[in-house]
């Protein structure tokens, strides 16, 4: 370790700074890992995943299944190391510097939901029960990650959608099979959808809008909420 610098094992580092020691140490370049391996190794980290994400804009290159076919769903390469972020001149590179006040803004704007898939904070995927979602701010065009972060270049997503799309080489579905669940939808779906491409965004009413934001709050003010909530629906 003394000919290499920081140990990966060395908790008071960053997490980006600790799952690059520990990709460098562990893994190497041409080698392959998983994130349930990462995430055993950098435990107690919350979003641990998106931390190795971080690398990438630094110039960090890690492929999955959806760029190489030979890997499994649950496979990542490493391809290459970029630069060395545990260095203190390094430290910063790649990282979107995100004011608090334009994230909030974003989130707002966006009803505190996922722009893509429109799930809320918090809320089980329809496809995985288990997996609660946790949202983020990606990119209007998400290969432009790591250049701007002003409010126009955000958009809120959960963590599922931000790693799907950030690594999405191809379309994953046909103009023609949309079109086909488009004609599918009554007159009156039909209608609120070609508002939302005309507005590029879901439109919310003000429910959904006021569920978004229910999301956010800790558990025990959620509890409390809908205390009150049934309270005055009774009344």
């Amino acid at each position: 370790m003394s000919d290499r610098g920081l140990d990966w094992r060395n908790e008071s580092l960053g997490a980006r700074i600790r799952v690059a020691l520990w990709l460098r140490d562990e893994v190497g370049e041409g080698g392959t890992f998983s994130k349930a391996r990462l995430r055993e190794a950098i435990k107690g980290t919350e979003q641990v995943d998106r931390r190795m994400r971080d690398l990438r804009p630094a110039g960090w290159v890690i492929r999955t299944y959806r760029d190489m076919p030979s890997l499994q769903p649950d496979q990542l390469y490493l391809e290459q190391m970029g630069l060395p972020v545990w260095e203190p001149e390094h430290r910063a590179a790649g990282l979107r510097q995100i004011s608090a006040k334009t994230k909030r803004f974003v989130f707002e704007h966006d009803g505190h939901m996922c722009r893509r898939c429109g799930i809320a904070a918090g809320e089980a995927y329809a496809d995985d029960p288990g997996t609660r979602a946790q949202l983020t701010l990606g990119h209007v065009k998400p290969h432009n990650s790591g250049s701007a972060a002003n409010a126009e270049d955000l958009i809120t997503e959960c963590a599922r959608c931000n790693e799907t799309v950030r690594h999405l080489t191809g379309v994953q579905m046909t103009k023609e099979q949309v079109w086909d669940r488009v004609r599918e939808l009554r007159a009156r779906d039909k209608k609120d959808l070609l508002k939302w491409i005309q507005e590029d965004r879901r439109l919310l009413n003000e429910a959904e809008k006021v569920w978004g934001m229910y999301r956010q709050l800790p558990a025990v003010a959620r509890e409390e909420l809908a205390r009150d909530l049934e309270a005055l629906v009774q009344r």
